[in-house]
């Protein structure tokens, strides 16, 4: 078999993500670049986890033995695999000095002087590289030489670009969650993301788009994330889409959608409702309520209306609510975004992620550092370490309460016990000393399984808030019951002769948004 000319990989954080950035530059390399370039690529996808050593060997491997025609790698790089990248380039280099090696992706568009990454590889493609990589190959396997080593990529009309997704292989559809975007871009100016540096948002041609997502569903496709940052923007849009798959509702149909948490229009609204139970998951962005801190970071929300909004999808619609908070924004206190936890929690959104700010390569959110007291880490993902306003002790109790908050509310085992737990005027005051208490007992945020905190919200709820033990062992019961674990806790020892069989889960919940269009993967 010929060894192919160019090899398109990126390291994922999971298997089950696919890199829709890696597809859409597969997709166009005939258009923008030749049938011959699309004729002798590949798709080569690895996961963070897997040893540096394996991934050279077996991406050297495919290149085969050095011949006298150049062979390119394209690397799509972000914060959660530049580190592993950066090793698999330089072994890369130093094993076969002639590869010509190629970086995009976020992690590598902006400040991207003096990365480590950026010295060792041959050429560096910036923002959208759907047109360039093609243009940059073309140039490498048969000239002329191109003169620079960092290129600016090119931003075509999206009537340019060739759509990805008949590039999911049945693999993909079996096994992958699949990524797709009705538009790219975002309106908003919201300063911790690099959807900030857009100009606007553009929606690819309804017909095209509608029709290779007909493809994929007659293909057997039936999870669909979508990547858009601002689903709901464009409300006609918004309601073709979902009236899309409302045509085509099975039971085994699952959809997830990022929603402007304060523009929901009546007839979305009944478009939404039309939905049955398990099939929408709303992921919505509050970020923060303090006016102030969204003010002052550029981000444009009618708190009023976002509450309202997420009561009625709540009360009215199945719609899975995914909501997100970020602690450590500039000026904002401790106090503060507990001001802005309970106000969400008293919504009872199905999950409130816990996020800490990260200062993202090339987002405007830098301008704060000096003002506020900002210090990040240098190393990726850049999370903030302290600021004016929060001392380095209270980021690090925050760190451990969002582990335990997934650990006892997002992963949905103690729907009984918790309302017990957090019954106070602030549930996230409580909640802090709770995760105080729990670090000290136990001194781990990642060895905890299910009968560990069984037992220690047993003992925390009985000796410290001094609950009712008969009342307590209840609710845990019945908590522990439903989730399907099998061991025994010490303090429902003697309660689980009859357990029933393990309640099956969907496996339909969020995933981290790794792939966002225009980079090498």
């Amino acid at each position: 078999m010929t060894p192919p000319a160019i090899i398109l990989s990126t390291l994922n954080a999971k298997y089950i993500h696919a890199a829709l950035g890696l597809r859409y530059l597969l997709a166009n390399l005939a258009r923008h670049g030749g049938a011959d370039l699309r004729a002798t690529c590949v798709l080569r996808e690895f996961t963070i986890k897997r040893p540096v050593d394996e991934i050279v060997a077996a991406l050297l491997s495919e290149l085969g033995e050095p011949g006298m025609t150049a062979q390119i790698i394209g690397f799509g790089v972000y914060i959660w695999n530049v580190r592993q990248t950066t090793e698999v380039v330089r072994q890369l280099k130093a094993a076969r000095p002639a590869l010509k090696i190629i970086l995009g992706g976020p992690e590598v568009s902006h400040e991207w002087e003096g990365q480590e990454i950026v010295r060792l590889a041959d050429h560096l493609i910036t923002g959208w590289a759907d047109v360039s990589f093609a243009r940059l190959c073309r140039a490498l396997l048969h000239g002329p030489q191109p003169l620079m080593k960092v290129i600016p990529g090119e931003q075509p009309p999206l009537d340019q670009i060739d759509l990805p997704y008949a590039e999911y292989s049945a693999d993909d559809l079996a096994h992958r969650l699949l990524y797709v975007e009705a538009s790219r871009g975002c309106p908003f100016k919201c300063e911790f993301c690099l959807s900030a540096l857009d100009q606007t948002a553009w929606a690819f041609e309804q017909p095209r788009f509608f029709a290779a997502l007909a493809d994929l569903h007659a293909r057997g496709a039936r999870h669909f994330k979508f990547v858009d940052r601002t689903f709901n923007l464009k409300i006609d849009n918004s309601l073709a889409i979902l009236q899309f798959f409302l045509d085509r509702l099975t039971p085994d149909l699952f959809l997830h959608f990022e929603v402007i948490p304060d523009h929901l229009p009546e007839r979305l609204k009944a478009m939404i409702a039309r939905f049955p139970p398990g099939v929408l998951q709303l992921e919505v962005g509050i970020q923060t309520f303090d006016p102030v801190v969204q003010q002052r970071i550029s981000r444009r929300q009618d708190n009023d209306k976002t509450c309202a909004n997420l009561d009625w999808l709540l009360r009215h619609s199945h719609a899975h609510l995914h909501t997100d908070l970020i602690f450590g924004l500039p000026g904002e206190t401790l106090a503060g975004f507990a001001a802005g936890f309970d106000r969400l929690y008293a919504l009872h959104a199905h999950e409130i992620q816990l996020g800490l700010l990260k200062r993202l390569r090339g987002t405007p959110i830098a301008r704060h550092s000096a003002e506020h007291g900002m210090i990040y880490d240098p190393e990726p993902p850049y999370t903030v370490q302290q600021t004016a306003a929060v001392p380095a002790a209270d980021i690090q109790r925050f760190t451990r309460l969002a582990r335990y908050w997934d650990l006892l509310a997002n992963s949905g085992r103690f729907p009984q016990t918790l309302p017990l737990l957090l019954s106070a005027t602030s549930p996230f005051a409580t909640l802090l000393a709770f995760s105080d208490w729990l670090w000290q007992t136990t001194a781990s945020t990642t060895r905890l399984t299910p009968e560990t905190l069984v037992d220690r919200l047993f003992d925390y709820l009985t000796q410290v808030i001094g609950l009712d033990p008969a009342q307590v062992r209840q609710h845990l019961l019945s908590d522990y019951q439903s989730s399907g674990a099998r061991a025994n806790p010490a303090c429902l020892q003697g309660l689980l002769k009859d357990r029933p069989k393990p309640v099956a889960r969907d496996g339909k919940g969020l995933v981290h948004r790794q792939e966002r269009h225009g980079g090498l993967g």
